[in-house]
């Protein structure tokens, strides 16, 4: 059940790490919003994990 719901965190964070960047007018393929989804994606499982535990 831990390993789901930290997957369900990096999907989640993942995807607003990758449209917060459309918000101020970048393109959905930009390199930012590549750049925000890796780093959505790793807040994500990181809050998911401390949550979990």
């Amino acid at each position: 059940m831990d390993k789901k719901i930290v997957m369900i965190g990096m999907v989640i964070g993942s995807f607003a790490g990758g449209y917060l960047p459309t918000l101020w007018g970048a393109g959905v393929f930009s390199y930012t919003s590549v750049i925000g989804g890796f780093v959505g994606g790793i807040i994500g499982i990181w809050a998911s994990y401390k949550l979990v535990r």
